[in-house]
């Protein structure tokens, strides 16, 4: 099947999704343009902050948008091209991009508020608590899986061979790696990376203090972007990934617990920048690549041999925890009720930000699924996402299959094409790092409030909370390999996605509005992710992973309390209902 096809009618198919079931959505949901925002309202200049659309859709779509839709995706392909489309296509339409929207919403009318404070509203005190330890479990899981694939990126190499090249060529540098002679991709994206960070101050203190002219600041903004690319094209910085990995846990400690404007909204608006731009160069690049002929290279599907794939399992449930956030994501909904709905400005903004942004990403790991496809063939997929021998280095396909797709589709040596891969991947892992780092902090701090009449000072401590996630993921990070991480993280994440929508669910029917948009996806993730961690336990048992049976152990307590009180919540309405019914 020719790749551009493919990309032009999923692409109607997303776009449809938005024009009518957002808008069936929005009208159950019922925005007010009137109503003033916890952002406008409190205005505080540190969390609560009034920001403009562009720039916030810029700052949510780079926090949401991680390793997940490009990493889970390329894992999934195992399983066979149609079940990997049709989960994102049709999950991303209506679970995904539903969860954004109505997290975002909730969050906005319950005053700034995490889903967590809404679980309170409706499941009380022990379901607040049980929502929180979970949605803390997951953003661990989450950072350690993300900040080793970070780590693998900024120090990528590939054999010359691989990118066309035979000799050094201009401005490009090779580098001896166990006698042999590779590419150096990640130093690209290295220094890249720095020069973004250092600058990012300098574009809040333009944007918030100075207040000049958004369209001066993009460009501003762009230039600074591509300037870092050239930068590390020519000056590329090579570091030990343990090295990376210390460099960027500082950086997020200090990033969690500073003001927002100061350095985690700009970075994250210079990097949407290269993400916005990379998005397009797929889409482009996938069609231009099948108009000149690039059709799936992966079979339609391969579930049989999926069944005794390491690391997946059978196609029910796990193909659905493997490509995580590419359809649908738990952690989206800490970030709408942890830093988007303190920035939005007006009602209306949110179906564009939760449920548009959340359908750009499902286009972005459709072209993941199709750039991989289309760039490169099944086997060379195989050798390096689950090689006989040496880590698997699911980003590196991405970013190779990229190149391929790229030089087809546009022209671009493979090798440009690779290392802007591993750039794009770069900034999609580093914004959602720094963002779950934060909201872990904001989770610690509603925790000791909850569960601790008057906490003591040093749980009030913005550093101290953020020093014990540095601490928690570093844990993880250090004992287990992503891999291993993959698929718990993937089942945390969507089960995080089904309580949310559960609390939605028991906020609309306390509002007396209608929930079955809720509710029935509530359901199916239920079901589906539960029976993942059961599956994943006995794994983890016979792998000796004893931080990982414990994490599952944990996950499954917290899951089967929120749903056993979600029962008790409804039963408890309905018999209200209907004693008011019969007075």
């Amino acid at each position: 099947m020719n790749i551009a096809l493919v990309m032009i009618g999923s692409s109607i198919i997303l776009i449809l999704g938005y024009t009518l079931y957002s808008r069936l959505i929005a009208r159950y949901m019922g925005p007010d343009e009137s109503r003033r925002t916890p952002a406008v309202e409190i205005n505080d200049g540190h969390d609560y902050v009034p920001t403009k659309p562009w720039i916030l859709f810029g700052h949510h779509f780079a926090a949401i948008a991680a390793a997940g839709p490009i990493v889970g995706p390329a894992l999934a392909l195992y399983f066979g091209f149609m079940p990997a489309w049709l989960w994102i296509i049709f999950g991303v339409i209506f679970i995904g991009a539903v969860h954004d929207f109505t997290a975002l919403f909730v969050a906005v009318r319950e005053g700034g508020r995490s889903v967590a404070e809404v679980a309170r509203k409706t499941l009380g005190k022990a379901g607040f608590v049980f929502y929180v330890a979970f949605a803390i479990i997951l953003c661990l899981l989450v950072i350690a899986a993300f900040l080793q694939l970070t780590a693998i990126a900024l120090t990528s190499s590939l054999p010359p061979d691989d990118v066309n090249l035979t000799a050094a060529t201009a401005g490009l540098h090779l580098i001896q790696q166990n006698g042999a002679l590779r590419v150096q991709i990640g130093g690209v994206a290295s220094a890249s990376v720095i020069v973004m960070t250092l600058l990012a101050p300098g574009i809040g203190w333009m944007i918030y203090k100075k207040k000049m002219n958004i369209w001066f600041i993009s460009v501003t903004a762009f230039v600074i972007s591509m300037g870092s690319i050239v930068l590390g094209y020519y000056f590329p910085i090579s570091l030990d990934p343990n090295l990376w990995i210390i460099i960027i846990t500082c950086y997020v400690f200090v990033a969690s617990w500073i003001p927002v404007w100061l350095i985690l909204q700009p970075r994250d608006f210079v990097n949407a920048q290269v993400l916005y731009l990379g998005l397009a160069s797929m889409v482009v690049g996938v069609i231009g690549a099948g108009i000149g002929g690039a059709v799936i290279n992966v079979p339609s599907w391969n579930v049989s041999q999926a069944m005794t794939a390491p690391n997946l399992g059978t196609l029910w449930p796990f193909l659905f925890i493997t490509i995580a956030c590419g359809a649908a994501s738990g952690a989206h909904g800490l970030i709408c009720g942890g830093t988007s709905c303190k920035q939005l400005s007006n009602e209306k903004h949110a179906r564009i930000i939760g449920y548009g942004g959340m359908l750009l990403e499902g286009l972005l790991a459709l072209c993941v699924i199709l750039i991989i496809s289309g760039g490169m063939s099944f086997d060379k997929y195989i050798s390096i996402v689950y090689p006989v021998k040496g880590g698997s280095n699911a980003p590196l396909a991405f970013a190779l299959g990229l190149g391929n797709i790229l030089e087809k589709g546009v022209g671009l040596p493979v090798v440009f094409g690779t290392i802007w891969g591993i750039l794009l991947l770069e900034g999609f892992l580093v914004t959602t790092i720094d963002a779950l780092v934060r909201l872990s902090r904001y989770l610690f701090e509603e925790l000791w409030l909850t569960i601790i009449d008057n906490p003591p000072a040093i749980l009030r401590s913005k550093a101290f909370n953020s020093l014990l996630v540095v601490v928690g993921f570093l844990s993880l990070t250090f004992t287990n390999a992503y891999l291993k991480i993959w698929p718990i993280f993937g089942a945390a994440n969507q089960l995080l996605a089904a309580l949310t929508l559960i609390a939605v669910t028991a906020w609309l029917a306390q509002k007396a509005k209608k929930y079955w948009f809720t509710a029935i996806p509530a359901a199916f993730m239920v079901i589906t992710t539960i029976a993942s961690l059961v599956i994943l336990l006995g794994r983890y048992v016979n792998f000796g992973s004893w931080s990982l049976v414990f994490t599952d152990i944990l996950l499954l307590i917290l899951s089967a309390g929120v749903v056993g009180m979600t029962f008790k919540y409804f039963f408890t309405l309905r018999a209200k209902l209907a004693a008011e019914a019969g007075k």
